[in-house]
């Protein structure tokens, strides 16, 4: 293999956890045919489930399908992802020769499709079936977990498991501040190419990756642009040294060495790249901030193509007026501010989004409701791809029985601990609520799936549903 691959990659070519037991034809329900819901469905196929994937359009991709249309698909004409090919493909299946070495949205879509067709998803994939309920058919700890799913097509139909992959990036979060101003206002979501910003006053606010990539492809033909960074910004670059930059760090994502070291080592390496960047109007980062990654948003900055502002106090029609007491009309305002959790589909006494939090064990599991399980809820330090998998076979083994779930009440406590901890090193915003480490949490499901495979030894914990559904 030439591509390069995370430890976490080759790691998934070890055996399963437990003993080798097939799903017997039990029912499972996927919702979402983006990378997370196919890639689930993928490793649930292969030992004997009988898998019905609900896709709410017409395409398999979600997000990295480009005006996709069921909607809920973020991507602009310009998006590249941030990691490079070896590190975003799935352990089993690599990109064909025409991929770029930082795929495309088409190099993506083309990627997921391929990969569902092999692995024989697609087939499985119900298309324009929006989800509209997901309801327990089962009573609490007196008998198997059961599922009703309701579709705008029909139902209830009824499945042993339900796997929820919808993606956390498809329902803009707006500030109530920007609803005055009194130009053109568009979120990040809605943005798809420059050309309709030719000549305008643009300000972006935001300092993530839309943010970043939406400001450097407008600025070069608008009047003015404008980045607002509210926050303090870590920014990595695309290539070092003539390498992706994520081939170079996944070298030191190893789980031997330590976190603050990782995090050091990766921050003097954008400092080579990029020097400080305060020089460039950037508060320094006070908490820990999700990194940013761009291949030329700091040289678009120094050529002064785009202007870098520290935070908004106010707004007045087209005026904005800056933090730094500065103030100037612009013609367009474009909100890189994030996302909202939306799950309406699940009834609130099973799931409540609060503060943009899901109280999930393990970022997977709701505590009182088995057969429920939530996938790709998180943001992270490294390429999806690979999580998912590691998240799905998490959810293979507990529901082959090979692997016997904690106590609720082990489980919440377990919720607390892991809030507790990001909430003290993380920065308090909503996109934080979901913030993960890829080297902690994937030693975590390590351990806790060790953990849980000795329990089903020992015959604790609730056995494998066996045909529940009807």
């Amino acid at each position: 293999m030439t591509q390069v691959q995370s430890v976490y990659q080759r790691g998934l070519d070890a055996p399963v956890a437990g003993p080798h037991r097939r799903g017997d034809g039990r029912r499972v329900a996927v919702i979402g045919a983006g990378a997370c819901g196919i890639c689930a469905a993928k490793y649930l196929l292969e030992v004997g489930f009988d898998v019905t994937v609900f896709e709410i359009g017409s395409q398999i991709g979600g997000m990295w399908c480009y005006q996709n249309d069921n909607g809920r698909s973020s991507a602009y004409r310009t998006l590249h992802i941030n990691t490079s090919r070896g590190v975003t493909r799935f352990s089993d299946l690599d990109f064909d020769d025409a991929t770029q070495p930082f795929p495309d949205h088409y190099d993506m879509h083309r990627y997921l499709a391929a990969y569902a067709e092999h692995f024989r998803v697609t087939p499985r994939i119900r298309f324009n079936h929006r989800v509209t309920t997901v309801r327990p058919a089962f009573t609490q700890g007196a008998s198997a977990p059961a599922w009703d799913v309701v579709t705008e097509a029909g139902g209830p139909e009824r499945f042993d498991a339900v796997i929820v992959a919808t993606g956390h990036l498809s329902a803009p979060l707006d500030v109530p501040m920007f609803s005055g101003f009194g130009g053109e206002y568009l979120h990040a979501h809605d943005y798809r190419e420059p050309e309709p910003f030719v000549g305008k006053r643009i300000c972006v606010v935001g300092v993530g990756n839309s943010a970043c990539d939406i400001a450097s492809d407008i600025c070069v033909t608008s009047r003015r642009t404008v980045l607002v960074a509210r926050s303090g910004a870590v920014i990595l670059p695309k290539l070092m040294f003539g390498r992706a930059f994520t081939d170079i760090t996944a070298k030191i994502q190893r789980p031997w060495i330590p976190r603050l070291l990782r995090q050091r080592i990766t921050r003097f390496l954008a400092w080579l790249a990029h020097g400080d960047l305060t020089r460039l109007g950037f508060k320094p980062p006070a908490e820990l901030v999700h990194t940013t990654s761009n291949a030329t948003v700091v040289t678009d900055i120094a050529y002064r193509r785009i202007t870098v502002k520290q935070g908004i106090e106010a707004v007045d029609g087209t005026r904005i007026r800056f933090s730094d007491g500065t103030e100037e009309a612009f013609d367009t305002l474009i909100a890189a501010t994030g996302y909202r959790i939306d799950l309406d589909f699940i009834p609130p006494e099973v799931l409540r989004v609060e503060d943009n939090r899901l109280d999930l064990h393990l970022r997977i599991v709701p505590p009182d409701w088995p057969g429920l399980f939530f996938l790709g809820f998180f943001n992270t330090d490294t390429a999806l791809n690979m999580v998912f998998e590691h998240q799905a076979r998490f959810v293979r083994e507990i529901l082959l029985g090979n692997a016997a779930l904690p106590p609720p009440a082990d489980m919440r406590r377990a919720i607390a601990e892991r809030q507790a901890w990001y909430a003290g090193r993380f920065k308090n915003t909503p996109r934080h609520t979901i913030e993960e480490e890829h080297v902690r949490y994937l030693n975590d499901l390590r351990r806790a799936t060790r953990e849980m495979v000795a329990r089903a030894r020992r015959g604790e914990g609730a056995p494998a549903p066996r045909q529940a559904a009807e």
